[in-house]
């Protein structure tokens, strides 16, 4: 069963590989990856949220989120589950971007993205909490296009980050009532 997963998985990155790769589209994933890289662009648009305080509280559970994500994520599973990049099993798969340096599941880019993302989707206006959610899906696939992440470990990716994001909006909830109630 894991086998057939797995080879399914390198399957769809040799197809993405030589089916959809382009110079064009090259760039453009290239550049979308690099907004993940240690979640800048999740932490810049966190920062600016934490500035206004009608955003504040929505600041702070996406900050919570990628704190989330990164040790749980980053320190946490990378390390226990140990899996390799699929450049490293598909010998035939091409990356487009510099080695990464961690293992591959789960998905670091993807979970912080879809950490933050679903936190201002559930919270801040649709305007900006769509393209969020879109700027995040595209986030994961460009780690499939660039080759450095499986399938498998952009689902697990994404899923986390939405489940880091229920907790962190739980945890700044129960926070925020008890010092209240002083």
């Amino acid at each position: 069963m894991l086998e057939t997963l797995l080879n399914l998985d390198g399957g769809f990155l040799l197809f993405l590989q030589d089916s959809v790769r382009n110079p064009i589209l090259n760039s453009i994933m290239i550049f979308i990856t690099s907004l993940g890289d240690g979640g800048i662009i999740w932490i810049a648009a966190t920062i600016a949220l934490l500035i206004p305080k009608k955003t504040r509280k929505v600041g702070i559970m996406s900050a919570v989120a990628l704190l989330g994500s990164l040790l749980i994520n980053n320190n946490l599973i990378k390390n226990i589950v140990q899996r390799p990049r699929p450049y490293v099993t598909f010998t035939d798969l091409q990356i487009i971007i510099p080695q990464p340096s961690e293992f591959s599941f789960p998905s670091g880019h993807t979970s912080s993205s879809f950490a933050s993302a679903a936190v201002f989707y559930r919270h801040l206006p649709k305007k900006f909490g769509v393209p969020a959610v879109i700027l995040a899906a595209l986030i994961g696939f460009s780690r499939l296009y660039v080759g450095v992440h499986y399938p498998t470990d952009v689902l697990a990716g994404a899923v986390m980050g939405i489940l880091l994001s229920y907790m962190a909006e739980y945890l700044v909830d129960f926070l925020a009532k008890k010092l209240k109630k002083g």
